[in-house]
Order: C-alpha cells, then sequence, then structure tokens
C-alpha cells in the first residue's frame, strides 16, 4: 500500500503570555496515497505548512517506528 509519511507545524490556538504569541505544533503522520489532497487541503486550511513528504510503503505504521 503506497503511504505519504507528512511532516507538517500546525500554528496550536493555545494563547501562552501575550494574544499575539501562537505555539507551533509539529507532527508526522502516515497518509494513504488517496488521501494525501484532502489531507493537504486540512492542513493549509488550519493556517499550517507542510514541511517534508516522502514516500512510504509496507503496513500502516512501519515506517513511521510504531507497533
Amino acid at each position: 500500500m503506497r503511504m505519504f509519511k507528512v511532516t507538517a507545524c500546525v500554528p496550536s490556538q493555545t494563547r501562552i503570555r501575550t494574544q499575539r504569541e501562537l505555539q507551533n505544533t509539529y507532527f508526522t503522520k502516515l497518509v494513504p496515497y488517496d488521501n494525501w489532497f484532502k489531507e493537504q487541503q486540512r492542513i493549509q486550511k488550519m493556517g499550517g505548512k507542510i514541511v517534508k513528504v516522502e514516500l512510504a510503503t509496507g503496513k500502516p505504521g512501519t515506517n513511521a517506528g510504531l507497533g
């Protein structure tokens, strides 16, 4: 199964000290090849940036160091 390993940075809505300060959240997740476009739209709608995309093959969770 073809998967993309996507690393993205999304600004979280949590206010820390001032109203202007935003904290960025980095995450890496495996996205199936077919859902890639939908995931890309979702990240961009949240105001995030896609940092890195790698092609991953095999069972879900194998390449991400899970399970």
